[in-house]
């Protein structure tokens, strides 16, 4: 049997056998993806059908001598879905809208009483980060904490959660600032309204209807066990794993890339939404950078394509993890990269140039660069 797998696999273009157990896709793709020194993995789906399952590079801080199910990206990896979570947030959220349970230009302290009525937010200031609540960045750094020292301590140590985001905050509806304690706030909202932890909503709306096998926020006893051996490190992180779960809502998730793709169809598909609320949580505004309900979404022309192309993308970035979700509604696509090496630059579709951009062209438009 060994024999005749080995007969096959010399068959199989070069780009398929090479030390990369996993890796599948247009040559052409797989050599932008090599050439820009990305390291980590790659998706890309049109409707159901795999194009690009690959990974690149060599895992970051894992000895080359550990057998491959743990020192490779394989498909068992639990990846930090950093701010991905918010794109799953507003989801949630808008199956509330949806409902009529929340209304998007409410006052966000009608389901909130803690907030206040004094500068409180509406939902959808919330959603597009136009709230003025208190800002997590702005926390001192932390000074002791081995994994997260000189980062905003808010994520590592003393009080966190929505109390500490409304606790000072400005007049909400001015200009647009990234702020996690608006999905935090939006977090204890949907547990005030639904009577169910954000935790068990994800469970119950997203997990078991799309059979996710392993996604769940950090912290929650039923989510995968969030132990980073498969292409993460050589052991376990104690202080980023307790990071990740003080992000809640605002970033909290982790799961594997599969559950990822399967979240993206989900959405592009009808099954997590209405197309009335889908439609009402992809409308950007030009005035806000192009921000939608927890995702941007955008106009670009990518090369190759005849007339510019509609992109929905969510990225998230916590310490050395970056991840991008992009999906093309029109084309029924969803391109999904995940790095654990920091500082990678994914450059800017809008530009016309940069990793991103020659990714999307490939996978969309069928251009070399």
């Amino acid at each position: 049997m060994i024999r005749a797998l080995l007969a096959a696999l010399a068959v199989l273009p070069a780009s398929a056998v090479d030390r990369h157990l996993d890796r599948i896709g247009p040559p052409a793709t797989l050599a932008i993806v090599d050439a820009s020194g990305f390291a980590g993995r790659v998706l890309v789906a049109k409707g159901d059908r795999v194009l690009v399952r690959a990974e690149f590079g060599e895992p970051y801080g894992v000895p080359d001598t550990l057998p491959d199910q743990q020192g490779r990206y394989g498909r068992n990896m639990i990846w930090p879905w950093a701010s991905v979570t918010k794109q799953v947030v507003a989801t949630l959220v808008m199956q509330e809208v949806a409902r009529g349970r929340i209304a998007l230009d409410a006052q966000a302290s009608r389901y909130l009483p803690a907030l206040g009525t004094a500068r409180a937010p509406t939902i959808r200031q919330l959603l597009q980060h136009q709230s003025g609540l208190r800002n997590p960045d702005d926390s001192a750094p932390d000074t002791l904490s081995l994994d997260w020292k000189g980062k905003p301590g808010f994520y590592s140590i003393g009080p966190t959660g929505p109390a500490w985001c409304v606790a000072a905050r400005a007049a909400p509806g001015g200009a647009w600032r990234y702020n996690n304690c608006d999905y935090i706030v939006l977090g204890a909202i949907l547990e005030k309204v639904t009577g169910r932890t954000t935790a068990t909503l994800f469970r119950e709306r997203i997990a078991v209807p799309l059979a996710l096998s392993a996604s769940g926020f950090a912290g929650d006893r039923s989510a995968p066990r969030p132990v980073w051996l498969e292409g993460f490190y050589a052991g376990p992180r104690i202080g980023e794993a307790r990071v990740l779960a003080r992000f809640g809502a605002a970033g909290g998730l982790m799961g594997r890339e599969d559950d990822l793709l399967a979240f993206d169809r989900g959405l592009l598909s009808g099954k997590l939404l209405p197309a009335a609320a889908r439609s009402t949580m992809w409308a950007a505004d030009p005035k806000l950078g192009y921000m939608a309900l927890g995702q941007w979404v955008f106009e670009a022309p990518l090369r190759g394509c005849a007339k510019p192309v509609r992109i929905v993308e969510r990225r998230g970035e916590i310490g050395r993890f970056e991840v991008r979700n992009i999906l093309l509604p029109e084309r029924d696509m969803t391109i999904i990269a995940l790095t654990n090496r920091p500082g990678f630059d994914f450059g800017e579709v809008w530009q016309g140039k940069g990793f991103s951009y020659d990714l999307l062209s490939a996978a969309a438009c069928g251009a070399p660069s």
